[in-house]
């Protein structure tokens, strides 16, 4: 039986989910625009793999039509939809979303915290997330000195692509879960190829897992990190 905790790491609120068996990874999974803090703790019961699993909530409160829900970074939803609607996506992998270094510099200051409170080698660090907590995990791995063990990419897409590109060789030689799906109406498929083929191209270790469905994280690919973790 897990125990779960609230805490606080650094300035963001936390869940953390411990396995009763002493926990060989700790896995730092952020969750995506618009849903609460708390969305993503249900999964460390599906993941089977002995970790013990750190869920923060983005520092954003939305409020109104977003009720609970949180952000790492304000999105134009509008300004994607339409995006969408004309085939331009593409055109918006440059852009560098203008909350993203304060979420960045957020995170890093939590996982200090996790890996001094636990004692996290960096062998044992795993991060990731969906969506917005996916693109922000990439994000902080690029920029961090200490690359993690592995990460977790689940229906994220490429932003900040003038600044990503000359980092990715620092990822070769990690383990990198990504998902999508062929039907996503938000983030498209295309997109998460090329970033595929991106983190392919500089070493990285892509477990790609393409799904028929849409914005979501379906069971295959949670059982896709439970191997990973293992």
């Amino acid at each position: 039986m897990a125990t779960i905790e609230r805490t606080k790491f650094g300035e963001l609120a936390a869940q953390v989910v411990t396995p009763t068996a002493a926990p060989t990874k700790t896995v730092v999974l952020m969750h995506g625009f618009g849903a609460p803090g708390d969305d993503l703790v249900a999964l460390a019961r599906y993941i089977d793999a002995p970790a013990r699993f750190v869920f923060p909530a983005a520092p954003i409160a939305l409020g109104g039509m977003y009720g609970p829900g949180r952000a790492w970074w304000q999105i134009d939803m509008l300004k994607i939809q339409q995006a969408m609607m004309s085939g331009q996506f593409a055109a918006r992998m440059a852009e560098v979303p203008d909350g993203l270094p304060a979420a960045r510099v957020a995170v890093e200051g939590a996982l200090d915290e996790v890996i001094a409170r636990y004692s996290v080698a960096d062998d044992q660090l795993v991060l990731g997330g969906f969506s917005q907590g996916a693109m922000l995990s990439l994000d902080v791995a690029l920029h961090r000195a200490r690359k993690p063990a592995a990460l977790v990419l689940m229906s994220g897409t490429l932003i900040a692509e003038q600044e990503w590109a000359p980092k990715l060789a620092t990822l070769a030689g990690v383990p990198i879960v990504q998902s999508h799906g062929r039907h996503d109406p938000i983030l498209p498929f295309s997109v998460a190829e090329i970033l595929r083929d991106r983190l392919t191209a500089a070493g990285a270790k892509v477990d790609w897992h393409p799904f028929a469905g849409g914005h979501e994280i379906p069971p295959p690919v949670l059982d896709a990190v439970g191997r990973l973790l293992r």
